[in-house]
């Protein structure tokens, strides 16, 4: 069963550090520290002291409350005489670059007078809602007048034709048909050198409505794309695979478009999906947002977040006696500003009670320079799948 009891903690932009002193009934709204059995405030050095520990979050409405407080956690590093019940602890770093998709057409061997078509297949969310198996249009090209020589018709022109296939590309399309999009809408496209058509996917709009903590939700989403090109009209047939009958050119992926992580958006829908297993009393979550007196939301707008997550077993195995029950895990997720000086003290208490943490994702760099053709630094793969 991949159910997991869950319970989200999310470190405010405010707080630097965590404490070292007092209980849990000292916490402030919204500070977060890690306490003991005997719920003595935990640092890196005292951690290890202690059985098993406890996450622990002042709240903002205290009214039927006290502080919000995770399951027992056992890492037993160096404590004597306990077992360890996690299972799972890792890292998801917050990523402020994600990398647009790029498709590159290059190595043309069109003739003079001959028509090319371009074809341009999209996805994401939002455009395979309005687009059964996605956005697809394409534009037709005639190759332009090939230089004088032996053999007028043996070289095209490429870069001329490179220029109108982006005059085509970028133009509005006519006519009141609302399926009609302009393709600029969501592509940049780059003449590169002379030989090289780029298509950059431009990122997605973010839609938001605050009145309603139900509308348009945070969903993990991005912009892809394949290009086909060929030789003749536009067709109607399906694209599979490109037809290596009908080259003119070729169409490669050379970067790949990646999620962003740690988003205060992203935070925000966890903070939402999750409000029923942090609260005692009033635990549903109505759409209107005055309805909701007792939902807290520590997220600042436009802040990255590095997620911890620990998953663990029930501590007291006494309590996993036989019944009619499924006993069920639990996982602690620990939100907090990527690169701030609270997410170096977390990650420090945290490794000191559990061990080196195992980091799940590696956010993409991208290169500064000058010249047109540099592109952000990402893994690649021969493997195209959405």
């Amino acid at each position: 069963m991949d159910y997991s009891l869950t319970t989200l903690f999310v470190v405010p932009v405010g707080q630097t550090t965590f404490p070292s002193s007092g209980s849990t009934q000292n916490l402030t709204a919204g500070q977060l520290g890690l306490f003991s059995n005997t719920y003595v405030a935990l640092t890196a050095g005292t951690i290890v002291n202690y059985p098993y520990f406890y996450v622990a979050q002042g709240r903002t409405n205290t009214v039927l409350e006290g502080s919000k407080r995770s399951d027992k956690i056992a890492g037993c590093i160096s404590a004597t005489g306990c077992k360890s019940n996690v299972t799972e602890w890792y890292k998801v770093t917050g990523c402020s670059t994600h990398t647009p998709e790029v498709v590159e057409i290059s190595g043309w061997s069109a003739h003079c007078g001959d028509d090319i078509t371009i074809t341009l297949r999209a996805h994401s969310s939002y455009i395979d809602t309005l687009w059964m198996n996605g956005l697809t249009r394409s534009v037709t090209v005639k190759a332009p007048c090939c230089t004088c020589g032996g053999n007028p018709c043996d070289t095209v022109d490429v870069n001329a034709l490179i220029n109108l296939a982006i005059a085509k590309l970028q133009a509005a399309p006519t006519g009141t048909n609302p399926d009609n999009v302009t393709l600029s809408t969501f592509f940049v496209f780059e003449n590169i050198g002379g030989t090289v058509l780029r298509i950059t996917a431009k990122p997605l709009t973010t839609y938001g409505v605050p009145c309603d903590v139900a509308a348009f939700p945070f969903e993990y989403d991005r912009l892809w794309f394949r290009a086909f090109i060929y030789s003749g009209p536009a067709t109607t047939a399906d694209f599979i695979v490109t037809d290596p009958c009908n080259l003119v050119a070729t169409a490669a992926v050379t970067q790949r478009a990646t999620y962003p992580m740690g988003t205060s958006n992203e935070i925000a829908q966890l903070e939402k999906n999750l409000y029923s297993y942090q609260v005692g009393a009033l635990k549903s979550l109505f759409r209107m947002v005055g309805y909701n007196q007792k939902f807290e939301s520590f997220v600042t707008d436009g802040t990255y977040y590095d997620t911890y997550y620990i998953k663990f077993n029930e501590w007291d195995k006494a309590d996993n006696n036989w019944g009619d029950k499924i006993n069920e895990d639990s996982t602690v997720i620990i939100a907090v500003p990527t690169g701030s000086a609270a997410a170096s003290a977390l990650e420090a208490i945290l490794v000191a009670g559990l061990g080196a943490v195992t980091a799940k994702n590696t956010c993409a760099t991208t290169t500064t320079t000058t010249s047109t053709t540099s592109l952000t630094t990402t893994t690649t793969t021969t493997i195209l799948i959405p």
